[in-house]
């Protein structure tokens, strides 16, 4: 079994790369291998609607014809049994670097034919969406569509929301008036573990599936 990892956040080691951790731990504890990437370290574009992935009997039929740093990884991953995606939500969707890769991972598998698929083989999929927002500000309608996208084109596929997330080491350096850092502080120190876990547990579920 063989586990990817996607840090979609340009901040390594901060809530989405922690979750994404240790959701991959989740899976290692299962017995998978697992590999993390950082898409910031990419060099990749999005989609380019060359339409090589289209052209019945060309070299790039149901798969991306761009070549660049991502093309490697897109070839991981769909060799892999499960795909982690961790991505932060700005302002109401992922970063564009997030949306470029997705563009390039799904858009080969659509053949505008509503009977079949270009991957033939399924690849579970977890997607962890980081929010600094309260809950009441994120209704998971974002997320259940990107899970709409990854089930029809990439295989069975999660979600894990994790919302309110502490954004700054010290608040009074931002301009973040909106917030209040003591609860902020609070909630990561006491949430923010309870989302790590379950992330940890996305991560056994996938390998397990």
């Amino acid at each position: 079994m063989k586990v990817i990892g996607m840090n979609g956040s340009p901040r390594k080691d901060w809530n989405c790369g922690k979750a994404l951790d240790f959701a991959l731990q989740g899976a290692a504890a299962t017995g998978a291998e697992v590999k993390r990437y950082d898409l910031f370290d990419l060099n990749f574009t999005g989609c380019k609607s060359c339409f090589g992935c289209k052209r019945l009997g060309g070299p790039s039929f149901c798969k991306c014809a761009l070549q660049d740093d991502l093309t490697a990884v897109l070839a991981e991953i769909l060799d892999a049994d499960a795909l982690i995606v961790s991505a932060p939500i700005y302002y109401g969707d992922v970063p564009g670097a997030v949306r470029n890769f997705y563009e390039r991972l799904l858009f080969p598998a659509n053949l505008y034919d509503m009977s079949k698929t270009g991957y033939g083989k399924r690849v579970n999929v977890g997607l962890i969406y980081t929010m600094g927002a309260p809950d009441p500000a994120f209704n998971g309608s974002l997320a259940e569509k990107d899970k709409q996208k990854f089930e029809m084109f990439i295989g069975e596929t999660e979600i894990l929301n994790i919302l309110d997330t502490y954004q700054f080491d010290d608040y009074s350096q931002y301009a973040s008036a909106m917030f209040d850092p003591v609860a902020k502080k609070q909630r990561h120190e006491t949430v923010f573990p309870e989302d790590c876990q379950k992330a940890y547990e996305m991560g056994m579920r996938l390998v397990a599936k």
